[in-house]
């Protein structure tokens, strides 16, 4: 019974979707405040009625209600309960629900914080809003419903993927929707700019927090992804450039770059046309990756053949919404010319080539992606795109967005001296290129990847430092606590997320040059040095789970005569699927890691054990927190709030 009212649930969300998508933009369209005020109780009613739905999805997995299609497929008597309750957003149908609630929930959000905006524009953004929320829910109905019964219920469960039992599966899933569903506000912002035709400083500055709320989301769910791979997957690595990785990496690429051309349009009314197509471009490319990795089109292409309804559902979702969206944009794009001149040589001009640059990395990434599924569905053959091929299209796009991020604060905006501006910055180039030198030198490993990712990082480094000087001067007569506290958060935001890229990039190079591994068969009580440490085998034994059998080996790790401790990998088989799963285990440090993983039993007893010594790998993570944390501070800004505040009469009286 649960689980029909949580497909009723749903089908009241979609009809309450309809009414949030039609009445705002009609009473909108007719200046009508009473069909307006329509769109904020049918907000939180869809977030009601969906979260509902999820919680009787939710009750099914825990129940071990294997009479439900999608439980019986993903769940068994044997799960953790805590891997139970995440095996709901575990495979398709209930990913997007999950979609679908988080939508919900922004869209509640928009609703309750954006009292102090015309009322037109809200119920512009709040109607665009519905009708993405009408295509996922139209989408669940029509092709995957998650409540459908099984007749007969099955006896048992088929268990969730081993991959999926996890910790990582708990908060990376919707930390990475949360920042997927995030630019579906800016898009909407967007749109409802294009509606009115109002696309000025107040439109950028009302959308710049919703859309640096989204970047920090999936910022933090990219990392977290990443990390959970490099522990959870035994190979050692943490980005592989697969596809589903690049699903996630292209809507952030354009993300950053709509951040900072939604900082522009608001300081100076330019960049329009690039803040709206940045817009539409980042949530495409979030229903993209959302579509590709969840309909299964990136295990093979022919998954539209299974289920021709949910291929064809997709084209359309996906062709509606860019193509209205450019249409809309093509009929406003007279309205988005002019916006204020500037300069070859300004801040302006910096800023906006590496809102390029940023658009072809992109664009590459998509073409590596999609290129080898053409190919396969118009029968031409299998080709396999990796990470040859994005390193190198990848490191040549970036290292100009890594110099022009960092020199374009130097510069004023509109109009600067070119070699004024250059004096500003030569000492701390310079010294970036002989550190980077350097340090290859003293580690020993002096490649053009070294040497640059190196002189990268310290240009990053130190020209934030500058800028962080240049800025306590502006108040020299203050004390230091006082000449602090004035800069604003927006300010600290941009420049904790900068100071973050150049500690992830020490992170990159510093394990792509110096990492090493090593594969050795070893026995009870053999001993193996590797990369300064000493690794004692102890043996492995017998470690039975709730829904696996285990062999746990036990290795003491030295550092010359100092016991660092024992890691522990494991070797799991999961009963249900018959599934072998690798669990790695870390000595994690500050400047290094080392891994060991489990491999298999040889004949003659002993064990294949791969180890692998990882300098500076947390640094990427530190790196991801930084930048995480720069727009947290750059989102929160309280000028945002007293800008809108100050606003709200003049916007009252013209709405009215």
């Amino acid at each position: 019974m649960i689980p029909e009212l949580g497909h009723f649930a749903l089908v009241l969300a979609f009809v309450i979707a309809l009414v949030q998508a039609v009445v705002p933009l009609l009473g909108a369209h007719r200046n009508r405040l009473a069909l307006m005020a329509v769109g904020r109780p049918a907000a939180l009613g869809q977030f009601l009625f969906t979260g509902f739905s999820f919680a009787c999805l939710t009750w099914a997995f825990v129940a071990n209600d294997f009479s439900v299609e999608y439980v019986a497929m993903h769940s068994n008597t044997a799960t953790p309960l805590i891997y139970r309750i995440t095996a709901v957003w575990g495979s398709h149908e209930g990913s997007l629900l999950l979609w679908a609630l988080t939508l919900s929930l922004w869209t509640v959000a928009v609703a309750v914080f954006s009292r102090n905006l015309p009322e037109a524009f809200v119920a512009r953004v709040l109607g665009t809003l519905g009708w993405i929320a009408v295509g996922f829910l139209a989408f669940m109905l029509v092709t995957s419903n998650p409540f459908t019964r099984l007749i007969p219920g099955a006896a048992e469960g088929r268990d969730l993927n081993p991959l999926l039992q996890d910790p990582g599966m708990i908060i990376h899933p919707p930390l990475l929707y949360m920042g997927y569903v995030g630019f579906s506000v800016a898009f909407a912002f967007a749109i409802a700019a294009l509606l009115t035709g109002r696309l000025d400083a107040a439109w950028a500055r009302w959308s710049r927090p919703w859309t640096t709320a989204a970047w920090v989301f999936l910022t933090a769910g990219i990392a977290l992804g990443s990390g959970w791979a490099y522990y959870e997957l035994g190979w050692g690595g943490w980005w592989f450039w697969d596809p589903v990785e690049n699903a996630s990496f292209m809507p952030w690429l354009l993300g950053t770059a709509l951040i900072h051309s939604l900082a522009v349009t608001e300081k100076r009314g330019a960049f329009r046309s690039w803040t709206v197509l940045l817009a539409i471009g980042a949530f495409s490319l979030s229903l993209l990756g959302t579509f590709l990795v969840r309909s299964g089109v990136l295990t093979s292409v022919h998954a539209f053949a299974t289920d021709p309804r949910r291929g064809l559902f997709i084209l359309a979702f996906l062709v509606a919404v860019i193509g209205v969206s450019l249409l809309l944009y093509a009929w406003r794009a007279p309205k988005l010319a002019g916006g204020g001149s500037f300069a070859f040589v300004s801040r302006d001009t910096a800023l906006l080539g590496n809102n390029v640059l940023l658009s072809v990395v992109s664009a590459s990434v998509l073409l590596g992606t999609l290129y080898p599924l053409f190919l396969d569905a118009l029968g031409l053959g299998k080709l396999s795109v990796g990470p040859p091929y994005f390193e190198a299209v990848f490191v040549p796009l970036m290292t100009p967005v890594v110099v022009l991020m960092m020199f374009g604060p130097f510069l004023r905006w509109k109009g600067d001296e070119l070699m004024p501006a250059l004096r500003r910055v030569a000492p701390a180039f310079v010294a970036s290129i002989l550190i980077g030198l350097g340090i290859a030198l003293a580690v020993g490993h002096v490649t053009w990847r070294t040497v640059l990712g190196l002189a990268l990082a310290a240009w990053v480094v130190l020209a934030s430092l500058q800028l962080l000087a240049a800025r306590l001067k502006e108040r020299a007569g203050a004390s230091a606590t006082s000449r602090l506290a004035t800069i604003p958060a927006a300010w600290w935001g941009m420049w904790l997320a900068h100071l973050g890229v150049g500690v992830f990039i020490i992170g990159v190079t510093m394990v792509g040059s110096l990492e090493n591994n090593l594969d050795v068969k070893m026995k009870e009580g053999e001993r193996v040095e590797f990369s300064g440490y000493t690794l004692l085998f102890r043996g492995v034994r017998d470690a039975p789970g709730p829904n696996f059998a285990a062999a746990r080996a036990n290795l003491e790790l030295f550092r010359g005569e100092v016991d660092l401790g024992t890691l522990q990998p494991e070797k799991r088989i999961y009963l249900a699927q018959q599934m072998p799963m690798t669990e790695a285990a870390l000595d994690v440090g500050l400047f290094r890691d080392v891994y060991v993983s489990l491999g298999e039993q040889l004949e003659d007893g002993s064990w294949i054990v791969s180890l692998h010594y990882k300098p500076f790998i947390s640094w990427i993570w530190a790196g991801c927190v930084l930048m995480a944390l720069g727009g947290i501070l750059a989102a929160a800004d309280r000028r945002y709030r007293r800008l809108a505040e100050r606003r709200l009469p003049a916007a009252a009286v013209q709405a009215a």
